[in-house]
């Protein structure tokens, strides 16, 4: 169920960093790459596919404006640009049972430089990062810190 605190949902026992607003989404760029999202626009794409519950409940937790990662998985496995959440959780129309859920986000700029998964956990503040101890969850939340960690190695600015 989800809570209101402070104006950001949150569920309970999704752990630190779900109410920082950052976030990391991954994508296989075979099946859908940044670039297919950059194409997209501001009309953006619906995030639709994810069919783990803690990355559902993750989605539910995300607010319009929130921030994240697009993060490219098992081809390249690295961080390439930072996109938009534009509309809150809603029923994703590829699922039949009605139980999946999505968010709709929007590329905002390109990284200047693709942080490698590598890179990241070689990074000591960024040790205790989800993307480094749950490496497979497709929708994880990222820390303030980490978020501006991040960001400075991709030679963007953090907002």
């Amino acid at each position: 169920m989800a809570t209101k605190t402070a104006g950001r949902k949150t569920n309970p026992g999704d752990g630190p960093g779900t109410t920082s607003g950052y976030w990391l989404l991954k994508s296989e760029p075979d099946v859908f790459s940044w670039s297919d999202l950059v194409a997209k626009g501001e009309m953006g794409e619906p995030w639709t596919g994810v069919r783990n519950y803690q990355a559902r409940n993750y989605m539910r937790a995300m607010n319009v404006g929130d921030r994240g990662f697009f993060y490219h998985s098992n081809e390249g496995r690295e961080a390439v640009g930072i996109l938009e959440v534009i509309a809150a959780a809603h029923p994703d129309q590829t699922d039949d049972t009605g139980k999946w859920e999505c968010v709709d986000v929007k590329a905002v700029v390109p990284l200047a430089k693709p942080v490698s998964l590598d890179a990241i956990k070689a990074n000591p503040k960024l040790a205790g990062m989800v993307l480094t101890t749950n490496s497979r969850l497709s929708v994880q939340p990222v820390a303030a810190q980490e978020w501006a960690e991040i960001c400075r190695m991709g030679g963007v600015k953090a907002r």
